[in-house]
């Protein structure tokens, strides 16, 4: 594209690779080789670039401004490795130095500078993951992901994180041995905080710079990928942070944010909100999702906080209502329409995961059908419900079992997936460890059994870092995980037991082929509030069943009788109750079949020991013929 065709659809909304355009870039004028810069500052009264190949404010050079607002210059002054920033005098006569909104690269905290670099070509070696994801998609596959904080999943001895060279070496095994299908990192963009998470971003295109370089991030995602291991990132396209050298009223005036001060505001927060109708801005941020996607080869992306995009008064701050005197944000709306349209365009095949907590606005499927093009939806009311149900004393657990049982009325209103995330195990919430009733030893039964009913439930399936294992102190951000709990035998129990869990799932189509219908659940029974027992089958395409059992209550149940929809000999192929997990059982419930008599709607009845707090799986080992069948057949 030439560059007056780039500016043109800058400001129509319609580049979808700006960083080609803004930002600095290798150049040719008049045979002369050097970088051109530049910046996109419409109100400002003039801007100078400077750095160390200007000695800072000796020998700023001065830069143009054309008809879009882009401020420009070419320089053959830059080397590889230099620092550089932009000087700007806002429209006030004010004199402040800015970043680079387009670099992939800064310089280390607490400078803001960013850093001339170029990143050399890659020859990927991860064609036959691509392949097989674009043959599969990822609707009728497994998806279960782990959640990590770059940051904290492991620190070097001085207290520093990990780079992604480190993590390479030690999370992707990691991941390999745990069975999971992806892992989903909390925001990797530069961020101006060191102790914060990552959501209050200022550089879109950088990989924040204590997470190592662009080419380690890139040579992660590619080992990822030969080890079959997908790769999900937080990006967070509503709201950025205040800070003076950022994005923040960048020429003086509302450049990135919204002109109205209330709006650009998000004061819970302590933020500025994107100015989302704004042409240059869907320019800007749409770019900015599919570099990263095109550039790292990234498997999916996380839009946070969508509800802070979705309506105007999501905030604690006064707020105005829109046109038709409601409290949706048209722009909000429109953007996140626009922006998964040109995603899917190009990458049919990436995920595009909303974390939204609302049942106001329709999340996934098409924009055409109202949706707003989302393949997947945090699905918080599950989490808070079943948190909230774990938590209590057994004894009550029968007068609120419509926790368990309600998100079966809507779990297909959305394409969701079940997220045990950061947010609920932070802030005093304790880890979901520490949240189950009861004494240890019970508190781990009921991590299993929670575990085992998310792998059951439809949706794909998310767990954050350290929950895995039953890390029983909070996350604190600024230490690494408790790997010391693992010396603990019922630790070291929990996390085999997650890891075959997460084998289990992988392995049993009827977990994942049919996760957005009624075609793949079927409840058997919601209604057993009194022993607090919930059972139901999935299928997949075949037909094949799994029957689960999830006793809530710490009761064993000798004698326990469902009703099932085959008659058959029945085989238990997973008991969360066994020994080598931390339980009492040694071994699995014997083979049983099924017997004949009517029981709710079903023909016929399974009969076995329920354990105690515990979950129980079982699949036909053969089919048997009914006698009812071979009566009515004789008479025939």
């Amino acid at each position: 594209m030439d560059r007056q065709e780039a500016l043109r659809t800058f400001t129509t909304g319609e580049n979808f690779h700006l960083q080609h355009y803004l930002g600095a870039h290798q150049d040719e004028v008049d045979g002369q080789s050097g970088y051109t810069f530049r910046v996109w500052a419409p109100n400002a009264q003039s801007v100078h670039l400077i750095g160390d190949f200007t000695d800072w404010y000796e020998n700023q050079i001065p830069m143009a401004r054309n008809e879009g607002g882009v401020w420009e210059v070419f320089t053959d002054l830059p080397k590889e490795g230099d620092i550089y920033k932009y000087n700007i005098k806002r429209s006030s006569g004010q004199e402040i130095l800015k970043i680079d909104p387009l670099a992939v690269y800064f310089e280390k905290r607490p400078g803001t500078g960013a850093v001339i670099r170029t990143i050399p070509e890659k020859k990927w070696k991860d064609g036959l993951w691509l392949a097989r994801r674009k043959r599969w998609g990822f609707f009728s596959r497994p998806v279960n992901i782990y959640e990590a904080h770059a940051g904290s999943w492991k620190k070097n001895e001085d207290g520093s994180p990990y780079s992604f060279a480190q993590l390479k070496d030690e999370l992707i095994p990691y991941l390999v041995k745990m069975n999971y299908t992806h892992v989903e990192f909390m925001p990797l963009m530069a961020h101006p905080l060191g102790l914060s998470w990552g959501y209050q971003l200022m550089g879109y295109f950088a990989l924040e710079h204590t997470y190592g370089t662009p080419e380690e991030f890139r040579d992660f995602v590619e080992e990822c990928h030969v080890n079959n291991i997908g790769v999900i990132v937080d990006w967070v396209p509503g709201h950025f942070t205040i800070n003076d050298d950022a994005l923040a009223y960048y020429d003086g005036t509302p450049t990135f944010e919204y002109q109205d001060h209330d709006r650009a505001h998000n004061y819970g927060w302590g933020a500025l909100n994107f100015d989302l109708g704004k042409n240059e801005v869907q320019s800007f941020l749409i770019s900015s999702i599919k570099f990263w996607i095109d550039f790292y080869h990234l498997d999916g992306i996380r839009v946070d906080a969508v509800s802070n995009m979705l309506y105007l008064d999501y905030d604690s701050g006064p707020w105005q209502p829109n046109i038709d005197g409601g409290n949706r944000n048209y722009e909000g709306y429109y953007f996140l329409q626009r922006l998964n349209t040109v995603i899917k365009l190009a990458h049919p095949d990436v995920m595009m995961i909303a974390e939204e907590s609302t049942s106001d606005t329709k999340i996934t499927g098409m924009a055409e059908m109202g949706g707003l093009g989302f393949d997947y939806k945090w699905n918080m009311g599950w989490m808070n419900d079943i948190l909230r149900f774990y938590e209590e004393d057994p004894i009550y657990r029968k007068y609120d079992f419509n926790l368990v049982t309600f998100s079966f009325m809507y779990a297909f209103s959305e394409n969701f997936l079940l997220p045990f995330s950061h947010d609920e195990v932070v802030h005093g919430k304790k880890s979901l460890m520490h949240k189950m009733w009861g004494d240890r030893y019970n508190q781990f039964a009921g991590l299993r059994n929670l575990y085992t009913y998310q792998m059951c439930h439809p949706g794909k399936k998310l767990l954050f870092m350290g929950s895995e294992f039953g890390q029983f102190l909070e996350w604190k951000s600024e230490e690494q995980l408790e790997w010391g709990n693992l010396e603990d035998e019922m630790n070291a129990k929990m996390r085999r037991f997650t890891s075959q869990l997460n084998h289990f799932y992988k392995e049993h189509k009827e977990l994942w082929e049919i996760d957005d219908s009624f075609d793949g659940l079927e409840i058997i029974d919601a209604d057993n509030r009194d022993q607090s027992v919930l059972s139901m089958v999935r299928k997949n395409r075949k037909g094949d069943l799994l029957v689960c059992v999830f006793n809530m209550a710490p009761v064993e149940r000798k004698d326990f009788t469902i009703g099932v929809p085959v008659s058959a000999v029945y085989e238990e192929i997973w008991n969360t109750e066994l020994e080598e997990w931390g339980g009492v059982w040694k071994e699995h419930n014997q083979t049983v079949q099924s017997q004949e008599g009517l029981w709710k709607d079903y023909p016929q009845t399974l009969t076995f020991t329920l354990p105690a707090l515990g979950a129980s799986i079982w699949k036909i080992k053969r089919r048997v013929k009914s006698a009812n069948v071979s009566k009515k057949s004789k008479k025939e």
